[in-house]
């Protein structure tokens, strides 16, 4: 089960994410997050993040040139797209990142041909993305399969596990159910979610006899041994 924990601020948080057993940080440069970043500041917190950390930053209706820029100079493993950016831009992006996230929002039609994009990830999250509300699980059964799918939304350390058993994700993202204010996190709530993520996720593939399904397209070698170890 790969463990995304998005929303990062600082240094501190950052480190305690990964040494915790995170996958992947995500760091916002949407204007108008609570939990939204400067890119200096970012730059300085992965200088000092272990070698090979995913890195992700988070956009929301960014000029493609600006997501490409910044994944680049920062040096940051991709871009996760949280807006309405249309399919044209969306693969303008995935050609020249090594690695995208395309988020929906719950129930939203586009989910059902999400198979045909260019991502190498489908984020399922609630309407009001980083608001910690819970949407109905089952509006995520509409991504068809062979998509790697991430359920975002609402997820804490109580109900990550029921989650993970319902929509049978191959990832999750996080941020407030692992916060004490926006965009600070608790380290109690943080090494209580990656535990039950990943307990949640075994049990899952276990009950499958298979590991989590990959997706039709090339993958990034390092991003499956990270969400394998």
């Amino acid at each position: 089960m790969f463990v995304k924990i998005c929303g990062i601020t600082n240094e501190e948080d950052a480190l305690l994410a990964v040494a915790l057993g995170a996958d992947a940080l995500g760091f916002v440069f949407a204007p108008g997050s609570r939990r939204q970043v400067r890119p200096d500041d970012v730059r300085d917190i992965l200088r000092r993040l272990p070698p090979g950390t995913v890195s992700v930053g988070v956009f929301r209706d960014e000029r493609p040139e600006r997501v490409v820029e910044l994944v680049h100079r920062l040096g940051l493993t991709g871009a996760q797209l949280h807006g309405r950016e249309p399919l044209s831009e969306v693969r303008w992006v995935r050609r020249r990142v090594p690695f995208v996230i395309q988020a929906f929002a719950a129930g939203d039609p586009a989910l059902a041909s999400a198979a045909n994009g260019p991502a190498d990830v489908v984020l399922v999250d609630s309407a009001d993305p980083g608001s910690g509300r819970v949407f109905n699980w089952s509006l995520a059964e509409g991504v068809p399969g062979g998509v790697r799918l991430m359920l975002a939304g609402g997820l804490t350390h109580e109900n990550v596990a029921a989650a993970i058993a319902r929509v049978r994700p191959w990832g999750v993202d996080v941020a407030s159910g692992v916060e004490v204010t926006p965009g600070r996190k608790d380290p109690r709530k943080l090494r209580r979610f990656v535990a039950e993520a990943r307990r949640a996720g075994t049990a899952v593939a276990d009950e499958d006899d298979r590991p989590p399904s990959g997706p039709m397209r090339p993958y990034d070698w390092e991003l499956d041994e990270l969400a394998d170890g």
